[in-house]
């Protein structure tokens, strides 16, 4: 399963502006609620499209480099996530969303 966390622009680079895989960024913060509530979605999404699908997660005020990367994006509210696909930002979802939306998503991008 590919879930991971960055606290940095350089694993930020790695996992997801250089990685030949489709990547769904969640840009997200600890008091969000409906932040916590994705957590167990993305988890699900990450197992089950493991091979087509990384999964980065960013904690917005989880040090300088991300609150930088939530400027760059322009991350207003948040859970915010975004679709990477060869580098740039493809997609983006705002908002708590189901699995199944979520997975329709992406196939979008992966095909």
């Amino acid at each position: 399963m590919a879930l991971y966390n960055t606290t940095t622009r350089a694993e930020f680079e790695d996992k997801v502006l250089n990685n030949e895989k489709t990547v769904l960024v969640d840009f997200w913060a600890e008091w969000c609620p409906p932040c916590r509530a994705m957590a167990p979605i993305l988890h699900d999404v990450a197992e089950a499209m493991d091979k087509d699908v990384d999964i980065v997660k960013v904690n917005i005020e989880d040090g300088v480099d991300n609150a930088a990367l939530a400027g760059e994006y322009e991350i207003r509210s948040i859970p915010n996530m975004h679709v990477f696909k060869g580098g740039k930002s493809v997609d983006q979802v705002v908002g708590m969303v189901p699995r199944p939306a979520l997975e329709d998503i992406l196939n979008k991008q992966i095909k």
